[in-house]
């Protein structure tokens, strides 16, 4: 039987493969501009590097490297804010789905935040 703190990190990691997926979904959307065509590459990087690192700390040879592959994931959900928020604020597109990516980008961006924090206060890193 998994322990909880397993289901946890499997269930996260399987959040970020369909939040994956509906960024690739939502892309498809995207006016096709030279800016927006930049703005989308960029955010398909980021977006789908939070899920790639949670599957590499899994593969983590220490505590520490799970923790930095938790913080690089970290560091790509606040990327993708930012393109996220570029497209919205470049008025490039509205629609319920940008409001949901942003919102699940958030979220995303909190548990591993949290997760960090936890990981930090439970050892020395």
């Amino acid at each position: 039987m998994k322990s909880q703190n397993a289901k946890a990190k499997t269930e996260l990691s399987h959040r970020a493969y369909r939040y994956s997926i509906k960024v690739i979904e939502f892309l498809d959307s995207l006016p096709q501009d030279v800016a927006t065509g930049v703005m989308a590459k960029q955010l398909l990087r980021s977006a789908t590097s939070v899920g790639a690192n949670l599957v590499e700390a899994k593969g983590a040879g220490s505590k520490r490297d799970f923790a930095n592959y938790f913080t690089i994931a970290l560091k790509s959900a606040n990327e993708t804010l930012y393109w996220l928020g570029l497209l919205r604020d470049a008025k490039k597109i509205d629609s319920d789905e940008l409001r949901f990516l942003l919102s699940e980008t958030k979220e995303l961006a909190n548990i591993l935040g949290s997760s960090i924090l936890t990981m930090k206060g439970k050892r020395q890193l």
